[in-house]
């Protein structure tokens, strides 16, 4: 599977949305793909993984954030679950997993419920070990600034506004995957 023809169905016209979520990808593709290289020995799946980063945030375009030129009618938090319903119409399952499950460092039922999130109400954290790279390797990339890379701490203390939960899924996937 070529994730830049799905990308493509989604994203037809070559405009300054497209650019933002292919740059962002390719970077979120290029950390995962390389740390998933430095541990043989967890059986990653580096196919996956790469196809995984580059669809992460397929679901932008159906949200509102027009910073980053996406004008939908949803808030952004909801692109993981969006994004995760658009790979299910393609019988893309485990890459729809993704999509839901990597939204800050993963989102439990109770920080849903606890913030009134408006997102599905299950669990959204990642599972499998190819979800989890995924998710942070999104952690250290922002859409905004899309020429660096933040460090473990900007990283970090990027999660810290969301609550403990994510910054110590952060702090265990560090110890898993650097």
């Amino acid at each position: 599977m070529d994730p830049l023809k799905i990308i493509d169905i989604y994203y037809p016209q070559a405009n300054q949305l497209k650019e933002i979520l292919l740059v962002h990808s390719r970077s979120v593709a290029d950390k995962a793909c390389q740390l998933a290289d430095l541990h043989p020995e967890l059986k990653l799946d580096r196919d996956f993984i790469y196809e995984a980063s580059m669809l992460h945030d397929i679901g932008i375009f159906l949200t509102d954030a027009p910073a980053i030129y996406c004008f939908g009618d949803k808030p952004y938090i909801c692109h993981g679950s969006l994004g995760a319903a658009l790979m299910r119409s393609q019988g893309l399952e485990r890459h729809a997993l993704v999509c839901e499950r990597h939204t800050g460092a993963g989102l439990s039922l109770e920080e849903i419920e606890r913030q009134q999130l408006p997102v599905p109400h299950r669990e959204m954290v990642p599972v499998s070990l190819e979800e989890q790279l995924v998710c942070f390797a999104d952690k250290f990339f922002s859409k905004t600034h899309l020429d660096r890379e933040k460090s473990v701490e900007k990283a970090r203390k990027s999660l810290e506004k969301y609550g403990a939960e994510g910054v110590q899924r952060f702090d265990k996937w560090c110890q898993l995957f650097l």
